[in-house]
């Protein structure tokens, strides 16, 4: 006997067969999924504050970069991991990861003075990167693919930092930041692996121009969203820019800039220390099993998968964790993560193998995501509100310059193991050391990274302190 259908959902179908309802049935478990999606996107406020819309765009975003990473699997992108390409691991380096290196310092400071146009901003990003995947399509293998694919990097760059100055702007009053934001990834999580399962389709009908001209159709449909974000992500009316460097006491901001504080910067640099792990193996390990099995492309695209599929499910359980768990002391939670990155590096240099770099990716993916919720929870909590917006574009920026050098780490040095994770280590390393003096109010450059003096929290405050 047919279940009784829901309210909106597809009536019976008049003559009972078993094609009929097998098409009836389908329909109403597309319906309800639906539904489910509609309401888990509009939850807590979401709708009404338009977060929702935002959310949508989130996706577009993750969906754009896992598709684009599937298309160039096998093309030239990757074509310079080979032993014997040494001028083209230097090409690849000086045409897509150096230049953001310069490029990225500019981002920050220029969206930040964007005062309006922010959601137009965010449609260009992504019309940008669908006209340069049409030419990515067409120069599969030849070298204008690389400056193409620096100005797809770019373009994705400048996106994330423009979605962290608006989301403060749209957050329902029903949860905080720190939810909002870990949100904002598991949707976009769950969207990327959709989206590259698509193109992984795509491109074996069609090869890598047919996967890249998916990916320009998924930008068109991200375009197309931003268009969607309420206008009042546009007011800007009594913001005030924050700044990474001074020395004053957050609260008390010049006529032109909000300092961040010395809590903010000990997260940053933090933060700023797992990503770098998080870009090197993106790009090392990549580089590393094209290498040492050059002679089996499929052996290649399963090893990168598993690895890319764990560092994707350390990436969603570390922000699940976080949205459900409160850091009272949010500077201890990210030396821990920077230090189970430190280990994790050590050990795959002792134990080089492709087992170990996929247990690697696990650890620093969460570790790196959960270190991004506890920095979260330090700008909503330490900067003014008038600043916020600005201080996580800013932050952003950070961030995304951290990942690049990582990542161009992880081109320059040869494809073997113990050298790239003991590089990587050192560098580790002295990122958390340099932490750990931020937080003391010192640094290992002179005059910079120390920030102002530490702020106890009037959560954290004895009872027996004056207030």
């Amino acid at each position: 006997m047919l279940p009784h259908p829901v309210s909106g959902g597809p009536p019976y179908p008049r003559k009972i067969t078993v094609t009929r309802v097998a098409a009836w049935r389908s329909r109403q478990l597309v319906g309800d999924g639906v539904r489910l999606f509609h309401r888990a996107t509009t939850a807590d406020g979401a709708g009404r504050s338009g977060l929702s819309s935002l959310t949508y765009t989130t996706m577009m975003d993750y969906a754009a970069s896992a598709a684009i990473a599937v298309a160039l699997a096998n093309t030239l992108f990757f074509a310079a991991a080979t032993a014997e390409s040494r001028a083209n691991v230097a090409l690849y380096l000086l045409i897509t990861v150096a230049p953001f290196a310069v490029v990225a310092p500019v981002i920050g400071p220029l969206l930040d003075r964007l005062q309006h146009g922010r959601r137009v901003a965010m449609a260009l990003s992504f019309v940008g990167r669908a006209l340069l995947l049409v030419v990515m399509a067409t120069h599969v293998n030849d070298w204008l693919l690389y400056p193409a694919a620096l100005g797809f990097m770019v373009l994705t760059k400048s996106f994330g930092v423009l979605k962290a100055a608006v989301t403060p702007r749209l957050l329902p009053p029903q949860i905080t930041l720190v939810k909002v934001n870990s949100r904002l990834t598991v949707f976009g999580l769950v969207a990327g692996g959709v989206s590259g399962a698509l193109a992984a389709g795509v491109a074996a009908l069609a090869g890598s121009p047919g996967a890249l001209l998916f990916t320009a159709v998924v930008c068109l449909a991200g375009a197309a969203l931003c268009l969607r974000i309420p206008s009042w992500v546009e007011v800007t009316e009594g913001e005030v820019p924050a700044s990474l460097g001074g020395t004053e006491t957050p609260g008390t901001a010049t006529r032109r800039r909000q300092p961040i504080g010395r809590h903010v910067a000990v997260a940053l640099w933090g933060n700023g220390t797992a990503r770098v792990l998080t870009g090197f193996l993106t790009l090392f390990v990549a580089f590393a099993v094209k290498a040492q099995a050059e002679s089996s492309p499929g052996r290649q695209l399963l090893l990168l998968g598993i690895v890319g599929a764990v560092a994707g499910a350390g990436s969603f359980l570390g922000n699940a964790v976080g949205a459900r768990m409160h850091f009272g002391r949010p500077d201890q939670a990210i030396l821990s993560c920077v230090a189970a990155g430190l280990t994790m590096a050590v050990l795959a240099a002792l134990v080089p193998g492709i087992a170990v770099a996929a247990v690697t990716a696990l650890v620093a993916a969460t570790a790196s995501a959960i270190a991004k919720v506890c920095l979260d929870a330090v700008i909503q909590r330490e900067v003014p509100e008038a600043s916020r917006a600005s201080a996580f574009g800013r932050s952003e920026t950070v961030l995304q310059m951290a990942w690049v050098l990582g990542g161009a780490l992880g081109v320059l040095l040869p494809p073997i193991y113990w050298i790239g994770f003991a590089s990587v280590s050192v560098l580790l390393g002295l990122g958390l050391t340099q932490t750990l003096l931020a937080r003391r109010g010192s640094s290992l450059i002179p005059g910079f990274g120390a920030g102002a003096p530490l702020r106890q929290h009037p959560a954290t405050r004895r009872a027996d302190q004056p207030t």
